[in-house]
C-alpha cells in the first residue's frame, strides 16, 4: 500500500478500535457501575451476584483457596464494605476505583468490566494488599 493509502487505512482501523472500546468517559461511567453494583450486592448478602461481579480467574482463585463454591467462599469470608465510591481511574482495559475504606481493581471483558481484586489496601511503597485476587 502507498503511504496517503496506508495512512487512511490505519486511521480507518483506529477509529473502529477506539469507537469500539468507547470514550474514557463511557469507560470510566462502566467502571462506577460496575463497582457501585459490587458494593450494592456486597450490602445486600448476594453471593450469587458477587461471584458473577468477579472476573473468572479471581473465582477459580477464591474457590481453590476456600476449598468451596464461590457463593459459600464469599458468605464465610466477604470483604468488608468500601463504602462511598470516592475515584475512578482508568486506563485501557484495566481500572482502579478508590472508594472510602477499599479499593477495587477490575477488567474489561466481553461480558463487561469485572472485578479482579477487592478488600484492597494501600501499602506505602508496595504493591496493594487484597483479600480477594485473581491468580
Amino acid at each position: 500500500m502507498s503511504g496517503p493509502v496506508r495512512g487512511a487505512a490505519v486511521a480507518v482501523v483506529l477509529a473502529a478500535t477506539v469507537g469500539a472500546c468507547g470514550t474514557v468517559s463511557d469507560r470510566r461511567d462502566d467502571v462506577r457501575d460496575a463497582a457501585t453494583a459490587f458494593e450494592q450486592h456486597l450490602a445486600e448478602g448476594a453471593y450469587d451476584r458477587l461471584c458473577a461481579a468477579l472476573a473468572p480467574g479471581t473465582v477459580e482463585e477464591l474457590e481453590q483457596s476456600a476449598g468451596s463454591p464461590c457463593a459459600k467462599a464469599l458468605g464465610e469470608e466477604a470483604p468488608p464494605r468500601g463504602g462511598d465510591l470516592r475515584v475512578v481511574d482508568v486506563y485501557g482495559d484495566q481500572a482502579r476505583a478508590v472508594l472510602a475504606t477499599d479499593t477495587l481493581f477490575l477488567s474489561r471483558f466481553d461480558s463487561g468490566w469485572k472485578i479482579v481484586a477487592a478488600g484492597c489496601t494501600e501499602r506505602p511503597e508496595q504493591p496493594y494488599q487484597c483479600r480477594i485476587k485473581g491468580g
